[in-house]
């Protein structure tokens, strides 16, 4: 059906396009009597013919519609609108225009965003990166994000930012400064015309088309010539399926490929729509109808309509047209200005008629694409228009309501909703005043806001119990309108009119109603007897209170701003509190209470028993705005037009006091049996996110009712209110023992915390209006007392202040002063530690401090203390003087109440018997007094002497109280030297000097500048020397007992070897005998140092030493021999390309891959590592085997994943629980050599193996034929061919040689283990040599010494591998052995029986030389004459391969022609370089380029052939076990010639060469001549330069943000990616190994891995690292170690903010710059190959990371 339509009309199009003339057509249009008709005519032709034939798939048809859509439709426009050719119409237009200072660049998603901390206006003004690295702001405090996508750059508005509005691009010339003439008047008049006739028949047309309802019709005039019935079932976009869901009803519905549901899904979840069948009506229908059926059964079905291709085909095209609109205005600001005025005419309908009007009130109707490109052609016009801005801005206020009530019943996401426009009006400060104004908007928002929370209890309240999904997803909705609210809000009025104050106190009324709504809501009545059934509902009120806190704070600094507004504000707010008192039941009966003398009157109200509310608005802002009386002094200079008189000081209190008692009782466990919701509520209302308009606003109401009240009459309702009034107001306070009615800890819990908000209620002073303090200082003061806690992180402090509007909490103008900043290492981050002269203003009762900070705070600070030698005492900080209206605070402190309630406390510490009183109650106690002392002593210090100080502290403590045993201060000298308060001594005294040092001030009033007389610096030193002379005696005494302990012990000691006697003998005599044996050896040490060699007759053999080892399973120690019962060390055997220089080779099918030859690219290794624990092979399979029984249960309980992967033979070492895959078996040293054979010369033997090999190809042949036909070679003497060696190991450990082979062989390959496979061994040397060769560069790269600088494990690890290796040919048949070294001989000694052998220039020389020489052993077994030694075969095979490896080198070498003449005597090696590299050329002529500096050859040769003797030196260190020289052992000079020395090589390597002449020219011949290398020289394959260059990790970028850009600029190479920007799905990720960008963790990426679908990055770990990979997540900032399908973590990333913080989430902003170290470390890591060992380690540290879905990443 389809493929006909397809086939019917290209063709027909071809011709027309031929023929089609935009330049005429444009010209018949302009002569028509009626042009709208006309071009609708012309659109109802073309536009079916072009869009929407069939369903669009390749990119081909998409390109074809571009092309006919631009020829057939956009030209003629183009060709109408400018009169001329369009290219230079719009260049010309271009030319002309005056660009505008705004910038405007929309930005796409994950693009990176700049504001300025210091500048900007608000949060939402930002840069894009291209203005930002052009502005001032670059060099101030900045935060970055990731644009979420949709807003622009704010470059260029000058409400934006308050200094700085311009970047260099922008700033705007001298001539357009100010002037404001029309863009228009710059067009020429008859364009003018045109503009507006083309723009409105377009607009109109798109606007028609995307409001437009039928599936079926199209508008009039837009009718297709002929109709045919042809149709598409359209699938939209909502939020409430998964993708899963959409993926699997598409596969049933329309019978497509799992690969083709997720492309549509994808398509439909970027572009809101797509359609997914094309047909006629029927075959559409049907699909609907399956979508429907399959979507409807949990929640609303998916969207689907039928719709008429030709009605699809017009709205594809009205997009099209938009964003041309778009295309076009860009050219010219008059084009722009004219678009707008289209845009916002009214039409014929009146009201709400524009076309933008009929776009906005339609949003929600639209789908996301739509939605999507008007929003941006609203952008770059009206956005971009300041003068149509503000007129859209009031159509849109005036709309507000209708435009807010469609989003909460549309499904979309705000983004895509055009309400997310008002982030672009009305944060700019004169519109949101303008709107504010004439539109009302600020009562308009809040209104709405109120309007749409239905839900209310019998009294009005909000009521959000039993939410369902819907009112629960409604909430979230309603929540966009407190940003609107924020935005108007943000900045403050500098100036005010008339009218703005009558708004804003309009707004204020309406937002003083929705408090009311919230005054009371939630209320909680204690449970008693049974617990609570069912939590109620409290975090939607929470969440409410949360979003609203930012609107009150800016509400309160509006009103600071003038004085009329405050009052009246003031005013509003008591009355609606005084309402929302009125409502309160009156059933409260009225009491009188009497205490210490006075009485007052109040009602009987208990927490414990009515309900109570933590939600109390109204009070609160009423808080917020007495202290604002204060701060402006408006209290002071208005007294008259305040309503102050009428406060009623009781009632101002009640509240906040219930809630404050609440928590009290919570905090005493009475309310336990509520649950947990309330317990959460209590940690809200201290939470820093909700504190400062609860829990401080709160104690500020009981401030300022306090300091309207008699203390005594404040103190005595607490009292009552606390429910404790009746311990105090009994004559005889020891009745209160013998009260059993109440729990006596719950009882002295509230005691303690009505105390702890009494030094609350005096001494908060912090709050600029209740003392004479700054912001400044509130800041600092949280600061000091965060600190105090222990030193904290930049984000730690952040996050513990609270944050303004801005997202600002003033930290960084305070910090620098407190605090003094210790970068981070390596790891962990950046701490602030207090500086110690700010530790005297530490307040032990901070009002913000928890009780657990309360309770380390005060062990830190005791500390502190003690380490600088003073006393442990903590008194209160001096305080701040109060504001005048709070000024009476100070007399709570000196009232006969608060005294006779200290009087109570203390009497019951003095006679301690019975549970009554607690040490933190004395302690609350003591801060009191101090407190009181010191604001004495703070106004005797600040009186002029002559007048009267009111406060008279001293006097009332020294007087006698009447019910009392003696007076406050007598009772204080009793408790002085009481044993069991000890803690509380120092305290005490301070207070006692303290009360000394006032008096004498008073007694000296007259000369008051005098005061600090020495005596009482006196008194204080004796103190001091006692307290030191105990601390003395004490310290003399713990050390006698410490002293006397030891001696006993030792005693006991003594006994138990006297008892034990031959047991110690025997191990004191093997001890001494093996310290002599160490004594006598250094000496000898000394003279072989010079003589160390490892390889060859001449070896030095390992001092014979026994290698004892322990199990770690069953701790039984054994040594380690060739016929005793194995024992292992475990293992990880992995894949490995980090070495390699060929990263994507295609390596051929395993099966028939051939190892024996590794190329010198290394593209891919198998590297073994080892933890270094050692086990009985028996032990670790008993292990082995409980982990896999254990592995079959659990995945029969849980079908979850464990870090390590049982069935691939992974398990984690018993002790350290480090991954492995495998154990190495552990064999003893190599023997010493036997120096009494004579070596046969390089000659001798070359004859004598050529001979054996030529014997050995006959016995193969013998065996695979049978009889013999030719004549039998000669067999060289003592050798004997067919003689079977006996295994020199027992059978346990030649199975453990087979295990390990195996891993090997298994992990190498990626095939099953198969034993017969005779690439078994191969593989095992491969590993070998490959290991070594890794941990040689690191060595180098890291400039250690070769020898002796490798961590244990690492050694014992290389050291168990080698001779490992070494033995790994007794375990394979003998056959295949001896073919492998034929093999591996052939390719250096050419052999007439072996084919293809590969050439020299492509054969590592190392692996080469590992592979001859292991596999040398299996002939070497055949020598049956005994004076054979297997040592100089080893030395011949070296020099063999060194000799191969120069001419490697010199091969590949590239000399540049370096103009410093070397004297031309060269020396004695140049000359020999010169002479080999000479017959090289001589073979292959004009291949090798000439060279004539013999200095640069061999200069190229030395560096090029060092890895190699490097590698060489350790492999036969641990083959042979020979001590290393000493200066092989350090880094330094000298290396060279100790190294050739050791492998018994000649200093001058070309000495091999000229030495055996005769015999290597044939040889090195024969190497040239081999097709492969001439190839190679020429160019066809990569030709691998020695020394290989060590691979690293990329460079990144200094600055975080390049990586942002990059990725925001990344478009997938996957052609069903949406490429499109708008997805925020997608996650770039960045390959650290090789620099790929890669489109992580989205449906559209995946590709199929071994028959399983995988994410991109999994994917690409297999064609980049073998299996494992490092990739950085750019918009998360994070590093991701990927290793297989299953395993993976995240890793701290190396980038870093100022204050030395990791960003991961990129949730701060803060700049982030590379830290070097740290991606050394990484790098490090991954040369290491510890990147599975650091995954294996998180997985099994967090069982969460277990369960994620790697693959998919």
């Amino acid at each position: 059906m389809a493929a006909t339509e397809a086939d019917r009309d290209p063709s027909a199009l071809c011709s027309e396009f031929l023929d089609f003339s935009a330049k005429d057509t444009a010209s018949r249009w302009l002569a028509a009597a009626d042009l709208q008709q006309e071009v609708c005519r012309h659109l109802a032709i073309y536009v079916p013919r072009i869009f929407c034939l069939g369903l669009s798939g390749s990119d081909r048809e998409e390109q074809r519609e571009e092309l006919a859509c631009q020829l057939l439709l956009l030209a003629p426009l183009e060709w109408l609108l400018l009169g001329e050719e369009p290219a230079a119409g719009l260049a010309l237009l271009q030319e002309n225009n005056q660009p505008s200072a705004l910038c405007g660049h929309v930005f796409k998603v994950g693009e990176p965003t700049y504001s300025c901390r210091e500048c900007a206006a608000d949060p939402t003004c930002v840069l894009c990166m291209k203005c930002f690295l052009g502005s001032v702001h670059k060099e101030h405090r900045y935060r970055m994000t990731t644009s979420g996508g949709g807003g622009f750059c704010d470059c260029g508005d000058s409400e934006a930012w308050k200094t700085g509005p311009y970047c260099q691009k922008h700033t705007p010339g001298d001539g357009n400064q100010d002037t404001e003439e029309d863009p228009v008047a710059q067009l020429p008049t008859d364009m003018v015309g045109r503009a507006f006739s083309v723009f409105f028949i377009i607009l109109k047309y798109a606007v028609d088309l995307l409001t437009w309802e039928h599936e079926d019709l199209l508008p009039a005039g837009l009718q297709p010539p002929e109709r045919e019935d042809t149709y598409y079932c359209m699938l939209f976009n909502d939020e409430v399926h998964t993708y899963e869901q959409v993926i699997y009803t598409l596969q049933k519905a329309v019978s497509c490929s799992q690969k083709e549901a997720v492309s549509f899904a994808t398509t439909v979840d970027r572009d809101g729509r797509k359609s997914v069948r094309y047909g006629d009506f029927q075959f559409c229908e049907q699909a609907k109808s399956v979508i429907v059926r399959n979507t409807s059964r949990q929640s609303k079905p998916l969207r689907v309509q039928v719709m008429h291709s030709s009605v699809v085909a017009h709205q594809c095209f009205a997009l099209k047209a938009l964003s041309w609109l778009g295309q076009i205005i860009q050219y010219s600001d008059g084009l722009r200005r004219i678009l707008c005025q289209v845009g916002l005419q009214k039409g014929p309908e009146g009201e709400n008629s524009s076309l933008v009007d009929r776009l906005m009130l339609n949003d929600s109707k639209m789908w996301k694409g739509a939605r999507n490109i008007y929003h941006q052609l609203l952008m770059n016009s009206l956005l971009m228009d300041l003068k149509y801005k503000k007129i859209f801005a009031i159509q849109f206020a005036k709309n507000y309501r209708r435009l807010q009530t469609d989003f909460m019943e549309d499904d979309h996401e705000r983004v895509v909703s055009v309400t997310s426009l008002s982030v672009q009006l009305f944060t700019v400060p004169t519109m949101a005043r303008m709107l504010m104004v004439e539109e009302n908007l600020m009562t308009t928002i809040i209104r709405t806001f109120v309007d749409h929370l239905r839900h209310r209890d019998p009294q009005g309240r909000f009521q959000f119990d039993r939410y369902t999904a819907q009112q629960a997803f409604k909430f979230g909705r309603v929540q966009s309108l407190i940003g609107d609210l924020k935005y108007v809000l943000i900045s403050p009025p500098s100036k005010w009119s008339d009218q703005l104050r009558l708004k804003f106190l309009e707004g204020f009324c309406a937002f003083l109603e929705l408090l009311k709504c919230m005054q009371g809501m939630d209320p909680v009545v204690r449970q008693v007897g049974q617990h609570i059934e069912m939590e109620p509902e409290w975090e939607a009120a929470f969440t409410l209170q949360m979003k609203l806190t930012n609107i009150i704070t800016m509400i309160q600094e509006w009103c600071s701003t003038d004085e009329r507004v405050l009052i009246e504000a003031y005013k509003k707010c008591l009355s609606a509190l005084s309402h929302c008192h009125n409502s309160l039941p009156d059933g409260e009966q009225p009491i009188s209470l009497s205490l210490a003398g006075h009485s007052v009157e109040t009602f009987r109200y208990q927490v414990s028993q009515e309900k109570v509310s933590i939600h109390l608005p109204v009070c609160r802002l009423l808080a917020g705005l007495h202290i604002l009386l204060s701060r402006t002094e408006v209290a002071s200079h208005f007294p008259e037009q305040l309503p102050l008189g009428e406060l009623s000081p009781p009632l101002l209190i009640e509240l906040p006091l219930r809630c404050l008692v609440l928590c009290a009782q919570v905090h005493a466990g009475m309310w336990r049996r509520n649950g947990f919701s309330l317990i959460n509520q209590i940690y809200y209302y201290h939470n820093v996110k909700c504190r400062v308009e609860m829990f401080d606003k709160d104690i500020i109401m009981l401030q300022a009712g306090a300091s309207m009240m008699d203390p005594n009459h404040f103190l005595m309702i607490v009292l009552s209110r606390f429910e404790v009034f009746h311990v105090f107001s009994t004559a005889d306070i020891r009745k209160r023992y013998r009260e059993a009615n109440k729990d006596l800890v719950q009882q002295n819990t509230l005691i303690e915390e009505m105390l702890h908000l009494i030094i609350m209620v005096v001494g908060e002073r912090y709050v600029a209006g209740v003392g004479q303090v700054e912001p400044y200082d509130e800041v600092r003061r949280e600061i000091i007392h965060l600190l105090s806690i222990r030193p904290m992180a930049h984000s730690e402090l952040a996050k513990a202040l609270p944050e303004n509007g801005n997202k600002e909490t003033g930290l960084e103008r305070v910090i620098d002063s407190v605090a003094s900043f210790k970068k981070p290492g390596v790891t962990g981050r950046g701490l602030y530690e207090l500086r110690p002269e700010w530790n005297r203003y530490f307040n032990l009762y901070f009002h913000h401090y928890s009780r657990a900070d309360q309770s380390k705070a005060e062990e830190a600070q005791r500390k502190l203390r003690r380490q600088s030698g003073e006393d442990t005492a903590l008194p209160p900080p001096p305080p701040p003087p109060l504001c005048p209206l709070f000024g009476s605070l100070v007399n709570l402190l000196q009232c006969d109440a608060l005294l006779a309630i200290e009087g109570a406390v203390l009497q019951w510490a003095v006679e301690p018997s019975g549970g009554g009183w607690t040490e933190s109650m004395l302690q609350r106690v003591l801060h009191l007094v101090g407190m009181a002392l010191l604001e004495e002593q703070q106004q005797l210090e600040s009186s002029s002497g002559d007048e009267d100080v009111t406060f008279n502290y001293t006097c009332k403590i020294t007087r006698e109280a009447p019910s009392t045993s003696g007076s406050v201060l007598a009772l204080l000298e009793s408790l002085q030297n009481t044993p069991h308060l000890e803690v509380h001594k120092d305290m005490i005294t301070w207070i006692l000097k303290m009360v000394s040092n006032i008096k004498m001030m008073r007694e000296r009033t007259s000369s008051a500048s005098s005061f600090t007389v020495s005596l009482e610096r006196g008194s204080e030193e004796t103190m001091r020397d006692k307290d030191k002379a105990e601390r003395k005696r004490k310290a003399e005494m713990a050390r006698l007992r410490r002293e006397k302990i030891m001696a006993q012990m030792s005693e006991m000691q003594k006994h138990f070897i006297n008892e034990n006697k031959e047991l110690f003998q025997q191990s004191m005599e093997e001890l001494e005998a093996s310290t002599s044996a160490a004594d006598h050896s250094p000496p000898s040490a000394e003279l072989t140092c010079v003589s160390q060699v490892a390889v060859g007759p001449r070896r030095v053999g390992g001092t014979e030493r026994r290698q004892l080892v322990t199990c770690i399973l069953c701790q039984e120690e054994q040594e380690v021999r060739g016929h005793s019962r194995a024992m292992v060390l475990a293992a990880f055997v992995q894949r490995s390309t980090v070495l390699s220089k060929n990263r994507h080779c295609n390596l051929p099918n395993p099966e028939h891959r051939d190892p024996l030859f590794m190329h010198p690219d290394l593209c891919l290794g198998i590297h073994t590592a080892s933890c270094g624990h050692i086990m009985h092979a028996t032990c670790w399979q008993r292990y082995f085997e409980a982990v896999q029984l254990k592995e079959q249960r659990r995945q029969q309980r849980l079908r979850g994943h464990t870090s390590y992967d049982v069935e691939n033979g992974e398990f984690l070492c018993p002790l350290c629980e480090c991954l492995s895959n495998t154990v190495i078996p552990m064999l003893p040293h190599a023997a010493s050599p036997d120096h009494s054979v004579e070596n046969p010369s390089f000659e001798v033997w070359l004859k004598t193996t050529n001979q054996l090999i030529a014997a050995l190809h006959s016995a193969h042949r013998t065996q695979s034929e049978g009889a013999a036909e030719e004549a039998e070679p000669v067999v060289p003497q003592g050798f004997r061919v067919d003689f079977t060696p006996q295994n020199p190991f027992s059978s346990s450990i030649s199975e453990m040689i087979t295990t390990f082979s195996l891993s090997t062989y298994k992990v190498g390959l990626k095939v099953n283990p198969n034993e017969q496979d005779p690439r078994v061994p191969v593989l095992s040397w491969s590993s070998c040599a490959y290991t070594i060769q890794s941990i040689e560069r690191l060595l180098m790269d890291e400039e250690k010494p070769l020898f002796g600088s490798l961590p244990c494990r690492q050694d014992d690890c290389l050291s168990s591998l080698t001779r490992f290796s070494s033995a790994c040919w007794t375990a394979a048949p003998l056959k295949t052995v001896h073919t492998h070294f034929i093999r591996l001989l052939s390719a250096l000694v050419p052999d007439t029986q072996v084919e293809n052998t590969a050439s020299i220039l492509e054969i590592d020389m190392f692996h080469l030389l590992v592979y001859s020489v292991l596999a040398y052993s299996s002939v070497h077994c055949l020598d049956q004459s005994g004076c054979g030694v297997v040592d100089s075969g080893h030395l011949h095979l070296l020099h063999l391969v060194t000799v191969a490896h120069l001419v490697q080198i010199l091969l590949t070498s590239t000399t540049e022609e370096v103009c410093m003449d070397q004297d031309n005597s060269g020396s004695e090696e140049e000359e020999l370089t010169c002479q080999l590299y000479s017959t090289l050329r001589k073979h292959l002529g004009s291949v090798l380029p000439e060279v004539s500096s013999g200095w640069q050859l061999y200069r190229c040769l030395k560096a090029g052939v060092l890895p190699f003797l490097r590698a060489a030196a350790l492999f036969f260190h641990y083959l042979n076990s020979t001590a290393p020289p000493a200066e092989l052992m350090i880094a330094g000079p000298g290396q060279w010639e100790a190294l050739c020395s050791y492998l018994s090589l000649p200093s001058n390597l070309l000495l091999l060469h000229l030495n055996q002449q005769t015999l290597l020219k044939p040889l090195i011949h024969s190497w040239c001549c081999h097709p492969g290398v001439r190839q190679t020289l020429q160019g066809s394959g990569a030709i691998i330069r020695f020394p290989r260059e060590s691979n690293r990790l990329i460079e990144l970028p200094e600055d975080y943000s390049v990586l942002i850009n990059q990725a925001s600029s990344f478009t997938s190479v996957n052609t069903q990616c949406p490429r499109s920007g708008g997805d925020k799905s997608r996650a770039p990720t960045l390959c650290l190994v090789c620099g790929c960008m890669l489109c992580s963790q989205s449906y559209c990426c995946q590709t199929e891995v071994d028959g399983e679908d995988v994410g991109a990055c999994t994917a690409h770990t297999f064609t980049c690292g073998a299996g494992l990979g490092l990739f950085l997540r750019v918009r998360e900032s994070q590093v991701l170690f990927v290793a297989g399908k299953t395993k993976g973590c995240f890793y701290p990333p190396p980038y870093l903010d100022d204050y030395g913080e990791t960003d991961q989430g990129l949730k701060r902003g803060n700049p982030l710059h590379l830290c070097a170290e740290r991606y050394r470390k990484i790098e490090r890591l991954w040369r290491q190959h510890g990147i599975a060992e650091v995954i294996g380690h998180a997985q099994e540290a967090n069982q969460a990371l277990v369960a994620i879905d790697w693959q998919h990443l």
